[in-house]
């Protein structure tokens, strides 16, 4: 055989090989551009089926957040197993590469503990629905106020006074919620010890019964208020109290309306509220 039969032979044998490279490279980005695509229309899916519905607006948030959250991480996923792939199909050695990638990794993982748990956290929290944006919290018993913002790192709180809080989600140990789902007021009253409890009762019955019947309070109440009776007995009053369910976050301007129709009420009846009595004795001491 020739040399340039041989030099031909090499070369078409070379041809094929990359030819076999190429095509299992492109056919490497079809498989992952597809599953990309997929993963990016499941997300879009599942984001229009719950705009569909009607999902209160927190929910849609929340489904939106955790699916670009998949998708994201999903085409993160495929794009590197698809390059990892390319990179084996042209020779390369993928034991060191790994090997490199495990020792930046770890060390990324020792660099951010914290952050990792912020964002670990901060998924739990939306895939739970612990809280969302516009609820009423309270944080470690320490901060507390509307939650303004809401992403895998932090929470932001807006107290009553206006300050914002900023805390880290893999600090957040327990969470009060007192805007999920539905609220209670509880409204504390106290009347004078001489004062009939037959009487007391018949109007705060009168006055839950009114606000169930008109005004602003009775959209943000679910039900009458229910009189409990007596809570209390103190130095110089009888505490009664009563109760009622609301909507999300409208405990306070319920308990708030109540307490005036009952100061309106208890004027108009003649029911004493009771305030703390100093008896001044004077004379000469011996």
């Amino acid at each position: 055989m020739s040399l340039d039969s041989i030099t031909a032979i090499t070369e078409n044998e070379a041809f094929m090989d990359a030819a076999k490279t190429g095509g299992r490279i492109a056919l490497i980005l079809l498989v992952a551009f597809l599953a990309a695509r997929m993963m990016r229309r499941a997300a879009q899916r599942v984001d229009s089926k719950v705009s569909e519905n009607t999902t209160p607006m927190r929910n849609l948030q929340r489904t939106r957040t955790l699916a670009n959250i998949l998708s994201s991480t999903g085409m993160v996923v495929i794009w590197v197993l698809a390059a990892i792939y390319i990179f084996e199909s042209l020779g390369g050695n993928l034991a060191p590469l790994l090997a490199g990638v495990g020792i930046v990794g770890l060390a990324i993982g020792f660099g951010a503990q914290d952050l990792v748990k912020d964002v670990v956290t901060g998924f739990f929290i939306l895939l739970e629905d612990q809280y969302g944006v516009g609820d009423v919290i309270e944080i470690n018993g320490v901060a507390a106020g509307k939650v303004e913002t809401l992403t895998l790192r932090v929470t932001g709180l807006r107290a009553i006074d206006g300050t914002v809080h900023y805390i880290s989600n893999g600090d957040i140990n327990h969470v009060a919620n007192r805007s999920k789902d539905w609220s209670r007021a509880v409204v504390d009253v106290g009347v004078a010890y001489k004062e009939d409890p037959a009487k007391v009762r018949s109007v705060l019955e009168e006055v839950a019964a009114g606000s169930r019947a008109e005004g602003e309070i009775a959209n943000q109440i679910y039900a009458e208020p229910e009189v409990l009776g007596v809570e209390m007995l103190g130095e110089y009053e009888v505490v009664w109290r009563m109760i009622v369910d609301t909507k999300p976050g409208k405990q306070w301007d319920v308990g708030r309306e109540l307490r005036e129709r009952i100061k309106i009420a208890f004027d108009d009846h003649g029911v004493e509220i009771p305030y703390p009595h100093r008896v001044m004795i004077s004379g000469d001491v011996n």
